[in-house]
């Protein structure tokens, strides 16, 4: 079987962890698969690479001496709990320093500078994943697994230079990853390759997003030509609901791509929801699995869903930290492009709209955003469309709201979901603040006040039987 393995921050959250995962590899090493080894930065460490590069911006290089010294500490128990042979510690320290001495030099450049660009961050937080995978790497060496390691660019991952979250150029991208890989790959040895680095096609250093480790491992897949892409991580698979919230919650078995797509952007966090993409193409399927409890198989994702699970409804989700804003305008009724101009305006703030509904006589919208983008979402629809006099006449907000997603690819054509949904809510005494549905009919939408958010969540949960099927 030709596999890449992707393991999370927590995968390789310590040393003790690093070395499991060696366990893990060099166990299906043996049964001759074929693997490319996808890696995250320690856990924690690329938020602290963040929250140092904006320190550093402040010119404050006492700050990054501290870091970089306690940055090092960290990877080097990481070194010695996860490698036993002293000669492949010595090795990995070495090549570690290095990386940390070079860490060092890139922020006291920002600090004498004053200045933190998009560019600059995205070569800062790369050093989160470049410092890991030499770990991992020694580790398998430590299991008398063949191995290299690389760096996203240099697997050759080129990507658009959109900083931040760049966009990978997968013609070019598979081409490269062909060339440098496949024949390691082929001949047994593993490649160590680091998550959520890329480069542009001048050779600059870019990333692909939070979470684009996941992304990089489905990347790989495509490009290697793999059976199957596994994404290591904390839990047993994709959940029909939070286990916090309902005790009994199951694992999901088995989701399509559009399933596990809307999971993820509603909150699953067992991958990143833009990581699908490359495979959807390709049909390669996706399979989550708990490096901590490898005898079960998790959850696979592929093209169809499995029509001998579930019923229509398979997962329940409940999204906090949102805000609902309401527009009112009697200008924009019949006005064309009204609804366009309110978007373009957020679009220009950078504020994402997760959720919209919108009347039927065209007075009204509602819009969800992040709660913390909230201030600013409000006062910059009315700098532009209200102070003018124009289409707008008020913008109100609710911040103390939360978002509900019901989700299943049979609910689609299925009489009585919504009905069913609606009514359950309604049984426990809530009222619904807004209602929205994709036209691909795999997710209902609404917003409740987020006091209410728990009891709707397992309303649903039991309505449907969610945790006996």
């Amino acid at each position: 079987m030709k596999l890449v393995m992707k393991f999370g921050g927590t995968s390789v959250g310590t040393g003790e962890n690093i070395r499991h995962v060696a366990d893990i590899v060099a166990k299906y090493r043996e049964k001759s698969d074929k693997i490319a080894v996808v890696v995250s930065a320690l856990a924690g460490v690329t938020n602290s690479l963040l929250e140092v590069s904006c320190q550093a911006k402040k010119s404050d290089d006492k700050k990054v001496q501290t870091f970089t010294t306690e940055l090092l500490k960290k990877h080097k128990e990481a070194i010695t709990k996860a490698i036993t042979s002293k000669t492949i510690q010595e090795e990995v320290t070495r090549i570690v320093e290095r990386i940390v001495t070079e860490l060092e030099k890139v922020l006291t450049g920002i600090c004498y500078v004053g200045e933190l660009t998009p560019k600059s961050k995205d070569y800062v937080v790369s050093f989160g994943e470049r410092l890991s995978a030499p770990i991992v790497w020694g580790a398998l060496k430590d299991h008398k697994v063949e191995t290299q390691f690389f760096t996203g660019k240099e697997a050759g991952i080129v990507t658009d230079s959109n900083f931040g979250e760049a966009d990978p150029l997968m013609n070019y991208t598979t081409h490269l990853v062909r060339e440098r890989l496949m024949p390691l790959f082929d001949n047994g040895v593993i490649p160590v390759v680091t998550g959520f680095i890329a480069a542009n096609q001048d050779g600059v250093v870019t990333t692909v997003g939070r979470g684009g480790s996941d992304y990089t491992a489905t990347i790989l897949g495509v490009a290697l030509q793999t059976d199957e892409v596994w994404i290591w991580t904390d839990v047993d698979g994709i959940m029909t609901t939070d286990p916090k919230i309902v005790s009994t919650a199951r694992m999901l078995p088995q989701l399509s791509y559009q399933e596990a797509a809307e999971m993820a952007i509603f909150g699953a966090k067992a991958m990143h929801p833009r990581a699908l993409g490359p495979v959807i193409k390709e049909n390669i399927p996706v399979r989550i699995r708990n490096v901590f409890n490898v005898d079960n198989p998790g959850t696979l994702i592929t093209k169809e869903p499995n029509s001998n699970t579930f019923g229509a409804v398979k997962a329940v989700a409940l999204i906090k930290d949102v805000a609902m804003v309401n527009v009112n305008g009697a200008g924009m009724v019949g006005a064309p492009g009204s609804y366009a101009k309110v978007f373009e305006v957020l679009g220009k703030n950078n504020i994402n709209v997760m959720m919209v509904s919108a009347a039927v006589s065209e007075a009204n919208i509602s819009m969800v955003v992040k709660r913390g983008l909230l201030g600013r979402a409000i006062s910059s629809i009315e700098i532009a469309l209200l102070e003018r006099g124009g289409i707008v006449n008020e913008v109100t907000a609710e911040d103390d709201v939360a978002v509900i997603a019901v989700m299943g690819a049979h609910m689609k054509g299925m009489l009585g979901v919504a009905s069913n949904i609606f009514s359950t809510v309604a049984k426990r005494g809530i009222n619904i603040r807004m209602i929205a549905q994709g036209s691909s009919e795999l997710n209902i939408s609404f917003v409740v006040k987020e006091k209410d958010g728990v009891n709707v969540v397992q309303a649903i949960h039991e309505e449907f039987n969610l945790d006996k099927k």
